[in-house]
């Protein structure tokens, strides 16, 4: 369905982008944030017009964290926004749960979900191409319309990203195993860097590589977490459980070479090298980076 005219209520880094995308293929874009300044750093970029429309846009995409985007929904369909909503939140189980529970019009709504992203935030982050050839997950519900799943199609091909169709709480468990824990384990590996400079001044690229995306904002990343917890807990308990197994290895491969049995010092180096081996294989299964997903 084509998209004459968008709103975007939240001008970050993702927001802004969705706004930048869909100015430059010919869409009138409204902007509204909280943050008076983003508004107009985003309008300055090209992304749309502060302020609301004078009708109901086509679709409003609510670019909010995720434990915001049900009161949000509500305060915008009670204003009539738009005709149809979609969010581009990182977890959807939540508001789709709020969601149906209390909005004034579930039916209009479709959750979804860009999978791309940089580590730095902002609107000044924004690239209008940011989304090209990124999967973008929508979740539609029980209730959703088959004109409010249309129109966020329309959104997903104006920002040249490839739709994907999930149930929310597929969507979560695999985004708690691709991006969530990864980002909390970035962040405990950059937390040690505090423990003295000289560790910091050795690093090389792969500790930068590594700990990239802890960069992010801690308030966002908080909300998301917090919105995913029993899904990140999953992940989180999965890993400490192989790296008990790890830590034992290692203990063991610490001893003197008389302090452990030939059997046992070999025992714990096959678990060490199965993990680096599983470790070759699970990379190999996200293939090229560079390759259109």
């Amino acid at each position: 369905m084509r998209i004459r005219t968008l709103a975007v209520v939240g001008t970050g880094l993702i927001g802004t982008s969705v706004a930048l995308a869909a100015s430059g293929r010919g869409v009138c874009v409204y902007l509204a944030d909280r943050d008076e300044s983003a508004v107009r750093t985003a309008a300055v970029l090209g992304a749309g017009r502060p302020g609301p429309p004078p009708h109901p846009v086509d679709l409003a995409v609510l670019a909010v964290p995720p434990s915001q985007i049900a009161p949000v929904l509500a305060r915008e369909q009670a204003r009539g926004l738009a005709l149809s909503y979609t969010d581009v939140a990182s977890v959807k189980v939540r508001p789709q749960r709020e969601i149906l529970a209390g909005a004034p019009d579930p039916a209009a709504y479709v959750g979804g979900h860009p999978m791309a992203g940089r580590e730095r935030s902002g609107p000044l982050a924004a690239r209008a191409e940011l989304f090209q050839g990124r999967p973008w997950v929508l979740t539609p519900t029980r209730l959703t319309t088959k004109p409010a799943f249309d129109r966020a199609l329309g959104l997903v091909a104006l920002c040249g990203a490839v739709p994907r169709v999930m149930r929310a709480r597929a969507h979560d468990d695999a985004v708690a195993l691709t991006s969530h824990a990864p980002h909390l384990l970035a962040s405990l590996m950059a937390a040690r860097l505090s423990e003295g400079p000289a560790a910091a001044r050795l690093a090389g690229q792969g500790l930068r590589d590594v700990t990239r995306i802890a960069r992010g904002d801690s308030r966002l990343w908080g909300d998301i977490v917090e919105s995913n917890a029993a899904a990140v807990a999953g992940v989180l308990t999965r890993l400490q459980e192989e790296l008990a197994a790890v830590l034992a290895a290692l203990s063991d491969l610490a001893e003197p070479n008389g302090g452990l049995a030939p059997e046992a010092r070999g025992k714990s180096r096959h678990t060490l090298v199965d993990l680096l081996e599983r470790g070759i294989a699970g990379v190999g299964e996200l293939g090229d980076e560079r390759a259109v997903p």
